[in-house]
């Protein structure tokens, strides 16, 4: 099994990264958590990672951190949750967010995440949510959201976000980083075009 590789990002994409260890280049799927906490192309990085063992391959996921790749084995042990699948969980919020979304049982949430089904999502929360804990990562105002908001707004703001080319899973966690229930859809899109510096 391999814990972790340390060497330098040759490469790294919308869930993907290689990663150069002593000549030999590592394909490893990742979030997009992990990918915007990674150092640029050329310099050195340690990810965590997992191996999946199959059939037709192997693969392996790659992680910046401890907490987020706790949070996938959890993931993958609800049932109908593979390794693809909790990247993807995990690349549709922050996990803060996705902590906090598990232990107050908000399957519509999850549910918005792309892939995700509102049974899989119910069925993450009810086996996750006394296995999660909001203090085994650090939870800031910047990183907690509204649990009343206006749903409307949000897939309003959300179409329209992707409409501007955002990625949809990143589109959805931005603006419910935004979202509240007096917000509208244009504040919403004024908020995460403001954060992404458009």
């Amino acid at each position: 099994m391999i814990a972790y590789l340390v060497g330098t990002i040759e490469e790294k994409r919308e869930n993907f990264l290689i990663i150069d260890v002593n000549g030999i280049g590592y394909e490893l799927a990742i979030s997009n958590n992990t990918l915007v906490s990674l150092p640029m192309e050329g310099e050195t990085a340690k990810v965590l990672t997992y191996m999946q063992v199959k059939e037709d391959g192997v693969c392996l996921y790659g992680f910046a951190n401890e907490e987020e790749k706790l949070m996938f084995l959890r993931l993958i042990t609800v049932s109908g949750i593979g390794p693809k699948m909790a990247i993807s969980i995990l690349s549709g919020l922050k996990l803060s967010d996705l902590i906090i979304a598990i232990l107050n049982e908000d399957a519509n949430l999850l549910s918005k995440i792309k892939g995700l089904g509102k049974k899989s999502a119910e069925r993450i929360c009810l086996e996750l949510k006394d296995k999660v804990s909001t203090t085994s990562i650090e939870l800031d105002a910047g990183q907690t959201y509204a649990q009343n908001y206006n749903e409307t707004a949000l897939n309003d703001a959300v179409e329209t976000l992707i409409s501007l080319g955002v990625n949809k899973n990143e589109a959805y966690r931005l603006a419910r980083s935004k979202a509240s229930q007096d917000a509208t859809a244009e504040e919403i899109i004024l908020k995460v075009l403001k954060e992404l510096g458009r």
